[in-house]
């Protein structure tokens, strides 16, 4: 993997207790980077900081609260020296509104109206509130990345995974329109997935999926270092696979082989010109 010197950048990362925020906060505090971990799970975070080889610094936040949002936007400017970097990973999967889902499916009729919106509060509203706190200042200073966590779109459009899909489904939009209205800032935004169901607590241990064949966090540490780097300078409204990154590989191979253009553009390209869009998902790649 090419080096990332990450010294100098604050970079804040959601969801930083445990699965893919964990991981993502690890590789960043290794390479440099000094890290805020944002999560109201702070004996999680208490756990990352311990595995840290760098600086992490935990921030409890429920990221659904405007004012706990702001508090921890100020701790990073205040307290951490900066903010260079927000990467929105915190979200709740499919066991928050029924433990059994894969083999006991949830119609959508069946969802709790409750637990339904909480999921959407933390995976959408969540996400926004984070990077309206952040980006008038990552534009201020004229430079700075926000990275979203989404999924696939065949995970997007599933039944019996609602309102887990939609809710990515939204963020994955909302990227797209970020990254325009950033555009010619010094600000970009982008999508990075795990690429496949991840070795996550969003899989329960009691799913009949084999662990050792679910995508392993540690693929997002590479490409989140290199988004968080000046390295991605220029790179906008993209989405990239983690699981295709190769730390050997260059990143010119990199952007070729896990990147593609966010939000699948190019379905909006053949609805505008009459082309019809047949696809249930099965066929859409990334």
């Amino acid at each position: 993997m090419p080096n990332r010197d990450l010294s100098g950048k604050v970079v804040m990362v959601t969801g930083a207790g445990s699965g893919l925020g964990r991981a993502m906060a690890l590789a960043l505090a290794e390479s440099g980077a000094t890290v805020a971990g944002v999560d109201v799970n702070v004996d999680g975070m208490n756990e990352t900081g311990d595995m840290a080889s760098g600086s992490f610094t935990p921030i409890k936040t429920d990221i659904t609260s405007v004012d706990e949002v702001d508090t921890a936007i100020s701790t990073a400017l205040n307290d951490l020296g900066g903010l260079h970097v927000l990467i929105n990973c915190a979200g709740l999967g499919m066991p928050t509104l029924r433990v059994d889902y894969w083999d006991n499916r949830l119609f959508f009729w069946e969802a709790d109206p409750d637990k339904w919106q909480r999921l959407m509060d933390v995976n959408v509203r969540g996400a926004f509130l984070m990077g309206r706190a952040a980006a008038p200042h990552l534009v201020e200073q004229k430079w700075g990345r926000i990275v979203n966590v989404t999924t696939s779109m065949n995970t997007m459009i599933r039944g019996g995974n609602m309102p887990y899909g939609q809710s990515k489904a939204s963020l994955e939009a909302a990227s797209n329109a970020w990254a325009d209205d950033l555009q010619d800032t010094g600000v970009t935004c982008n999508v990075l997935v795990p690429g496949g169901a991840a070795d996550t607590p969003m899989v329960p241990n009691e799913s009949p999926y084999a662990r050792e064949n679910l995508v392993q966090p540690v693929v997002m540490g590479p490409p989140a270092c290199w988004l968080a780097s000046e390295d991605s300078d220029g790179i906008n409204s993209m989405r990239f696979l983690a699981r295709n990154w190769d730390p050997d590989a260059s990143d010119e191979d990199n952007i070729k082989s896990a990147g593609a253009p966010a939000a699948w553009p190019e379905l909006a390209d053949a609805a505008s010109v009459g082309q019809p869009v047949t696809s249930h998902g099965k066929d859409i790649p990334r």
